[in-house]
């Protein structure tokens, strides 16, 4: 489960555990998979919600 870090400057980090990150690959996979080029890739994962769990 991700977890939400605060530093000294006020900046939230987020830490990713392993499964976070692998569904992250799995839905940019997805998406390369299906497109021929970068910029095509990029339009796909725009139209997409990204989502990690906060654990405060």
């Amino acid at each position: 489960m991700a977890v939400i870090v605060e530093n000294l400057h006020g900046r939230r980090l987020i830490r990713l555990s392993t499964d976070d990150v692998i569904s992250v690959v799995k839905e940019y996979q997805n998406c390369a998979c299906e497109s021929k080029s970068y910029l095509e890739i990029r339009e796909k994962l725009n139209q997409k919600d990204l989502y990690l769990p906060e654990d405060f």
